[in-house]
């Protein structure tokens, strides 16, 4: 499972740094090298295109999981270069902005989007899996999940728009609930289509801030 990202659009990248003279660049060895969003050579292309801007950049580090623990230490180990900059720019997910930002007294800014939680189906391609909503509907789904594999995150079977098990917002979509129909027909358990779900609890995924599970 690897956390996908993207880069933000370089103006966007630039954008908070347009009264920095000094930046620091972090990426990250493991999910960001795999999507080439912020590995080695992504962060020296960062590099050159600060420096085309005017910037000075005070120097760059790949850390091996950007997410961990290990982030504290590597912090501390380049904090000169680091005290040197007026900010630092983060070339991870966001989880690894934020842990950077949890180590340093300085402006931490992110130079990609987050934008799922992906399975690498073969070399290069990855598919979402889970949008971590805290409500699964799995056991009723046939292990089939209709938030993420169906556009219009439906519960309670298709919207009648499918054809040849094709989702009409794409010919290249396959159709989530005929892909739960047909494993639900192999399993003999197709009287659970019978079962209605009921509205959507959201609060599960958003709102109240920061969601905390205490394991004792």
């Amino acid at each position: 499972m690897k956390t996908i990202t993207e880069q933000k659009p370089l103006e966007e990248v630039m954008q908070p740094l347009e009264k920095c003279e000094r930046v620091y660049l972090i990426g990250c060895g493991t999910c960001a090298t795999l999507l080439h969003t912020g590995g080695k050579s992504e962060v020296l292309e960062m590099k050159d295109k600060l420096e085309e801007a005017g910037k000075k950049v005070t120097g760059w580090m790949v850390i091996p999981t950007a997410c961990d623990e290990l982030t504290r230490e590597a912090l501390r180990e380049n904090a000169k270069d680091i005290e040197a900059a007026d900010a630092v720019l983060v070339m991870t997910c966001a989880f690894g902005v934020q842990t950077v930002t949890l180590y340093i007294d300085k402006p931490v800014y992110p130079a990609l989007n987050t934008l799922f939680i992906g399975k690498e189906e073969s070399p290069g391609c990855f598919t979402e899996v889970c949008m971590q909503c805290g409500n699964c509907v799995l056991v009723q789904t046939a292990g089939i999940c209709p938030l993420v594999r169906c556009p219009k995150s439906l519960l309670n079977g298709p919207c009648g728009g499918s054809e040849g098990g094709k989702c009409e917002i794409s010919p290249d979509t396959d159709c989530a609930w005929q892909k739960i129909y047909d494993r639900l027909e192999a399993l003999g358990q197709l009287d659970k289509l019978e079962e209605i779900q009921p509205l959507r609890d959201w609060s599960t995924t958003y709102g109240g801030g920061p969601r905390k599970i205490i394991i004792s």
